[in-house]
């Protein structure tokens, strides 16, 4: 096995997944609530409302989920698709550029469907115009030439349910939000225990062979977040087959991890990278957004929806009204002196 298997460019947060990822991660998504670690309230509410939407014989009604990436919210739409024997739609808000592919797509629904859009707050505001009629009425609005010669067409739609999944819930409209009428669930950080769980079964179906004390390790550096567990978790499975017999063993582990150059904390390069920029050229902050993208040469957007919610966490960083800042934490974590007034808030 070649040992270019090892990512020792990639990132672990990366949003952009490879296909042996993708493919693996289809094949470690829970089959039912039971298998679904963690979110327990998120879970409780959803049962409840499948079970009465089923006895009414009524369609779900629409839901939102939001929190930062890798938390479980597709594989919370897909679970509702089966618990409810649902057929289900999947596109994402960058996807649907024009009125007339949201048309397409929302035409195409059969009763029953549901439709779950990802990245909602990328959705553009002639996009929700359209989207609010379709969730209230069932009914879809289209205007039909220009001008004075201009009419408009109402098209009924089928009984449908919209799950909406989205990292940056501001960014919603107010009245996109409150069509969600069936609830919207906030997804949080995962504790220690529930990370290890995952670790567990994931290891089961992927077969592969950990040393139980391996598992609390790779549990810690995960961020507390499942899908990273799982990355990393392959990425062990990879260094120990290249490097060791094909266990994962605490010692195997380590060494893969450090491969990774992730710290005790979860922290990899890219988060190092930022809390040093803020520290070293900008004094502890406070710092732009835009300002600290540039000098690290990374995208805002990936800044703030992979790396800042975990930092922000950890207490390493503080969001202000004049930009980012370091914490003492921060300063204490990579084994620099903070100034005496940097527990000073601007």
């Amino acid at each position: 096995m070649s040992s270019e298997k090892i990512e020792t460019n990639g990132r672990i947060t990366a949003t952009k997944k490879r296909t042996e990822d993708m493919s693996l991660d289809l094949a470690l998504r829970p089959g039912n609530f039971e298998e679904y670690v963690g979110q327990e309230n998120i879970k409780n509410n959803l049962k409840i409302l499948i079970e009465a939407s089923k006895r009414r014989g009524d369609p779900l009604e629409h839901l939102l989920f939001y929190g930062p990436a890798g938390l479980g919210k597709t594989t919370l739409a897909h679970l509702i698709a089966k618990e409810t024997n649902s057929q289900i739609k999947i596109t994402s808000g960058p996807a649907i550029e024009k009125v007339g592919d949201l048309a397409s797509i929302l035409t195409n629904l059969t009763a029953g469907d549901i439709l779950f859009i990802d990245e909602a707050h990328r959705l553009n505001k002639l996009i929700e115009e359209i989207l609010y009629p379709a969730m209230e009425n069932r009914s879809l609005d289209i205007i039909i030439g220009k001008g004075p010669s201009a009419r408009t067409i109402q098209l009924e739609l089928p009984p449908f349910t919209l799950i909406a999944a989205t990292t940056r819930v501001a960014l919603l409209s107010s009245p996109l939000r409150s069509r969600f009428s069936g609830g919207s669930f906030r997804l949080d950080f995962y504790n220690q225990a529930n990370i290890e769980r995952i670790i567990k079964r994931s290891a089961g179906i992927l077969g592969v062979k950990i040393e139980d004390a391996a598992i609390p390790l790779i549990a810690s550096r995960s961020r507390c977040t499942p899908r990273i567990a799982n990355r990393l978790l392959k990425r062990a499975r990879d260094y120990a087959e290249v490097k060791g017999k094909g266990i994962i063993t605490t010692p195997l582990a380590e060494e893969a991890l450090k491969l990774l150059e992730i710290d005790e904390l979860g922290l990899e390069a890219a988060d190092r990278k930022i809390l040093e920029t803020i520290i070293k050229k900008f004094a502890g902050g406070p710092v732009g957004l835009s300002t600290m993208a540039a000098s690290i040469m990374e995208e805002e957007d990936t800044i703030e929806e992979i790396y800042e919610p975990y930092l922000m966490q950890l207490g390493f960083l503080e969001r202000t009204p004049r930009g980012r800042c370091a914490t003492v934490h921060a300063y204490e974590h990579l084994g620099l002196k903070a100034p005496g007034d940097q527990q000073k808030l601007i």
